[in-house]
């Protein structure tokens, strides 16, 4: 109105200025109120704007909301509500009605007016809760709110009166001026309270015995008073405020232990809330919501079941706990499935379908909503049992169905003690085929009870390089890759669960326990000679054999297909270039399909040096673009992949004319490199073999008459070990102290130890004047042969010995006397002496003792 009319050129220009001049403020408001931190909880008041831009094309002060099907149902919706176009999965059509405040003027697109401010009673009739109007002129609280004060009036709809039972809803009406009257102040506020005040459980005193009612304000904007929804709020009063709720409201006074303790339907849940000693907990103030099973639901439990929960504490806290969420979850407040935590620690699943609520997606809520005074509770007629409070062969899901069938068809779920603790490694059905499914029971027990593991073993206690034991008496390894944890030639599947007395794992496969070595299962099978053949010719047979952790990719025998008798003996000639193209097939470390990152290249780095690209595409993989034929054939040492064309480094030049023409016929897929004058490098042995060299060194016999050597870092070889060997005193009488058959008085030690080769050395005194020193590449040392020097009579030891095979530590040391065999807990030991000139033994003091075991060495 600030231009003259006269300024306008016709109706249609002044009908948009009136209209930018009443969205503009609008949508000020908006973005004041969307981002004032102040305001962050008021989701009604921010639907609420939401549903003013959905609708802006319609004009000004318009409110687009969703209407439910079938239903009087209406709801300002979340986005995810209005582009599913759907609330509680029925479908919804949507309606453009005046935002609360506003009302239509004339014609005028929108509603351009504001809706006329009048006393609480006269507002009950402008948002049309008109029987709630009639009902305070029966009551007499007409004066009261039409005069001074300052109200809130969560004013129940005509319809929520409706739904209200009849008999209640009688004997208010039947004393109007008592019951009726409280049923109305029990409704009400002494003070106004707009949306954005109304807080997330808030606890409000009503005008009736100052009763509490409790507010919850939800993300999906969403109000509710009492678990009643605000279907109309803020309309403002020159004394207060209405929000008009879409039932009527009952005192409430009980907490959630009051009414599980009074009920009967409840009286199987009372049983094991008592054991598990959460009951007290339902009885405290707090915000809960309880879904309750009834009688009924626990007498559908497979026989036993709750007397082995209700007489285990742990189980049945765990029942009663995933049962109850640390939130209130009124059912009008469900628009769609949302995920929540319960106090058991698991999540479930809460949803709507039409007009029922679901949990974990099923409809099992027989009665909903009865509010107490620290929550509200929904009976159900179903039990959830947790993972925590099942046994763990009840932790199989429907995809390991035939799995767990098959443990109890034959005897093994009898064996899984409720005390005990254990791992189902179960395949997924899709692994069992017909063949083992109906395969010698004996057979499929045994394979059956190397799924089984002894100890429980959650997700993140595995590590790379794990060996577990089965109840088959098999040992199992652990592979850790990027992206997977696999057991053998079998990777593990989402959905790891731990029950009461164990842990399941899905695995894609059976998995199969490694037998033999590579040279076993290579020489077993007829299409893997040729390359046999020429792994001895190049000296490369012990990697076959000797323990470790390996992958090679075997070629068959097609591989050299066509090769002549006079190519393969030129091949077998070159033994350096033959090393080098065998080992290109070997890397460290035990890599199987399923290990394998999809979809992109897996760079491995092979014992030869050069690097090999493995793609895992559609649950096969390729080795430099050849594929394997045969993946994860498990050895004890490792596992095979099985190609049928030879492989080669693409980044390795060839400088050998009657090789290059060799790999030339046998490899087709790339071209290799020429190269004059390049040589194939000789790959060291000790990067693929490790093997225990044995040298002899002259050295001086060592003769002491000071205090021996007294400390041995470790000497293993059976028996204990000793760490540190302390002599403070020497002997007292002429005897030969040994620290190991003899449970003498005294431990050994070495005089000198006089050079340590690459590790812990074996020391033997052979002869006088020679020590025989072997270097062990991996382990630490035994000492097999020593000799103690004291000083005493001379002992000749040309030819003698004395000999010790291992150092054995006794807490009660005994003597061993000369040329006498002492039984003790160690080994045997004989003791030869033999007089030599140049040794002597005498009278000392005592030698200690041998500390007792377990003492600090």
């Amino acid at each position: 109105d600030a231009l003259p009319i006269s300024f306008l050129t016709s109706q249609e220009q002044l009908r948009d200025y009136k209209m930018k001049i009443l969205f503009l403020p609008i949508f000020a408001i908006f973005l004041l109120s969307a981002f004032d931190p102040a305001d962050s909880s008021a989701y009604y008041d921010k639907i609420l704007s939401h549903s003013r831009i959905r609708a802006r094309k319609e004009g000004p002060n318009v409110c687009a909301l969703q209407q439910v099907m079938g239903t009087k149902k209406k709801y300002f919706s979340t986005c995810r509500n209005w582009y599913q176009g759907t609330i509680c999965g029925k479908k919804a059509t949507v309606l453009y009605e005046c935002c609360p405040g506003y009302q239509r003027l004339n014609s005028l697109p929108g509603c351009p007016a504001v809706a006329p401010i009048d006393h609480v009673y006269g507002t009950l009739g402008i948002v049309g809760a008109t029987v709630t109007q009639d009902y305070s002129d029966k009551s007499q609280l007409r004066p009261e709110i039409e005069g001074q004060g300052s109200f809130t009036f969560f004013a129940p709809s005509n319809e929520a009166w409706d739904l209200l039972d009849p008999e209640v809803r009688a004997g208010l009406l039947s004393n109007v001026n008592i019951e009726l009257l409280n049923a109305l102040h029990y409704h009400m506020v002494g003070k106004r309270m707009l949306t954005k005040d109304l807080k997330n459980g808030l606890t409000l005193t009503s005008m009736y015995n100052d009763l509490s009612l409790l507010i919850n304000h939800y993300p999906n904007g969403i109000v509710t008073v009492n678990c009643a929804r605000i279907i109309h709020g803020n309309q403002i009063a020159t004394n207060g405020v209405v929000h008009v709720i879409d039932r009527v409201v009952t005192a409430v006074g009980t907490t959630i232990q009051d009414y599980i303790e009074s009920e009967d339907e409840l009286s199987s849940l009372r049983a094991a809330a008592i054991t598990s000693d959460v009951l007290d907990t339902l009885g405290k103030p707090g915000h809960y919501t309880l879904f309750a099973p009834t009688n009924d639901a626990f007498e559908k439990l497979p026989r036993g079941v709750l007397e082995r929960i209700v007489g285990d504490k742990t189980a049945a806290e765990a029942l009663i706990k995933f049962h109850v969420l640390n939130t209130v979850q009124c059912s009008e407040a469900i628009m769609g499935g949302s995920v929540y935590e319960t106090l058991e620690g698991s999540n479930v699943e809460v949803g709507c379908e039409g007009d029922s609520l679901t949990v974990n997606g099923v409809k099992m809520v027989k009665q909903k909503d009865i509010v107490t005074s620290n929550g509200v509770i929904h009976l159900i007629d179903q039990v959830m049992i947790p993972n925590a409070a099942k046994q763990v062969i009840e932790l199989g899901g429907s995809q390991q169905s035939t799995f767990t069938d098959l443990v109890a068809q034959l005897g093994l779920a009898a064996s899984l003690r409720p005390e005990g603790q254990y791992t189902l490694l179960a395949p997924q059905n899709g692994a069992f085929s017909e063949a083992t499914r109906t395969m010698d029971q004996r057979a499929l027990k045994m394979i059956l009870q190397n799924h089984i593991l002894k100890t429980k073993f959650v997700l993140n206690e595995l590590y790379n390089g794990q060996r577990l034991e089965t109840l088959g008496g098999k040992s199992l390894r652990v592979f850790v890759y990027r992206t997977s944890v696999c057991v053998e030639n079998s990777c593990m599947l989402r959905g790891s669960k731990e029950g009461r007395n164990g842990a399941i794992h899905v695995f894609r496969q059976i998995i199969k326990p490694a037998e033999n070595s590579f040279y076993e299962i290579l020489s077993k099978d007829k299409r893997f000679s040729t390359f046999l053949n020429l792994v001895e010719a190049a000296d490369l047979k012990e990697i076959l054999s000797e323990a470790g952790d390996w992958t090679f990719f075997v070629p068959t025998n097609d591989a050299f297909k066509g090769l002549s008798d006079a190519e393969m003996a030129a091949l077998k000639q070159n033994k350096v270039a033959l090393q080098n193209i065998l080992l290109y097939h070997l890397t460290k470390g035990v890599f199987i399909a399923g290990g394998f990152e999809p979809g992109v290249t897996n760079i491995l780095k092979s014992i030869q040096g050069g690097k090999i690209m493995v793609k895992s595409i559609n649950d096969s993989i390729t080795v430099n673009d050849v594929s394997s034929k045969e993946p994860d054939l498990m050895a004890s040492n490792g596992v095979i992949h099985v190609v049928d064309k030879l492989l080669f480094p693409a980044d390795l030049a060839v400088g050998d004319e009657s090789i290059l023409a060799i790999l030339n016929k046998l490899i087709k897929y790339f071209q290799i490199k020429f190269n004059r004058g390049s040589t194939f490098k000789e790959i060291p042995r000790t990067t693929y073999y490790t093997k225990i060299i044995t040298t002899v060194k002259e050295l001086e016999p060592i003769i002491s008459k000071e205090k021996p050597v007294t400390q041995i870092k470790k000497v293993i070889g059976g028996g204990h070990t000793i760490r540190k060997v302390v002599q403070d005193k020497m002997p007292k009488d002429e005897e030969v102290v040994i620290g190991a058959t003899g449970n003498t008085n005294a431990e050994p030690s070495i005089t000198k130890i006089v050079k340590v080769v690459d590790g812990a050395p074996d020391v033997q005194l052979i002869k006088e004047g020679r020590t025989q020193m072997t270097k062990v590449i991996q382990g630490e040392p035994i000492v097999k042969t020593f000799t103690k020097v004291i000083s005493g009579d001379q002992i000749d030891l040309t030819g003698g010995e004395i000999t010790e095979k291992r150092i054995v530590q006794d807490p009660q040391p005994r003597n061993v006397q000369q040329g006498r065999r002492t039984q003790g807990s160690g080994l045997r030991t004989k003791i030869r002496r033999t007089r030599h000139p140049s040794i002597q033994f005498q009278r000392k003091p005592s030698v200690a003792a041998a500390k007792p075991e377990g003492a600090e060495h």
